[in-house]
């Protein structure tokens, strides 16, 4: 059964905040996990606020057209992807991705639902909701053990300005 967190974020800073606490848990390490939203949603800038506190130097570019973009960090391997352009199964096959996934490290994933049936359960999904005053309504869901795990040291962590 997942396991679901709404906040609320009214700026930028607020996404910043949230990439910091979900960078500094350990478990994230390992984690794969799926960004939903429209476009414009803050999906690409929540991944360079998260990839920046991991220690992500130079330009973090958006993976659009590359589909993929790996970042190498001592003792730690970042994939951002972001399957938008994404139409055929047997890319995810001869790109290799099934091979990255089932290595160690940090993927990111951008517009999951056109690898439906490629990539695994992610551990945790964080959808992005635009609001009209243009605001973040953003769901957690954790659907696995590393998942709930995730979101109960966030829980303890988020700042309280940043909750509904």
């Amino acid at each position: 059964m997942p396991i679901v967190k709404s906040l609320h974020w009214c700026d930028e800073a607020a996404t910043a905040r949230f990439a910091r606490a979900l960078a500094a848990l350990p478990g994230v390490r390992q984690a794969y996990i799926e960004l939903q939203g429209h476009l414009g949603a803050g999906k690409t800038t929540l991944v360079r606020h998260m990839l920046r506190a991991l220690g992500v130097q130079g330009r973090i570019k958006s993976p659009t057209y590359a589909v993929m973009e790996p970042y190498e960090l001592p003792g730690l391997n970042i994939w951002h992807f972001d399957f938008y352009r994404f139409s055929d199964p047997r890319e995810w096959f001869d790109a290799g991705f099934r091979d990255i996934f089932a290595s160690p490290g940090l993927k990111i994933a951008e517009w999951p639902e056109n690898a439906a049936g490629c990539v695994p359960p992610a551990d945790l999904i964080i959808q992005l909701d635009v609001q009209d005053d243009e605001t973040r309504q953003v769901t957690l869901t954790a659907q696995t053990k590393l998942g709930a795990s995730l979101l109960h040291q966030l829980a303890n962590s988020a700042p309280d300005e940043d909750r509904p």
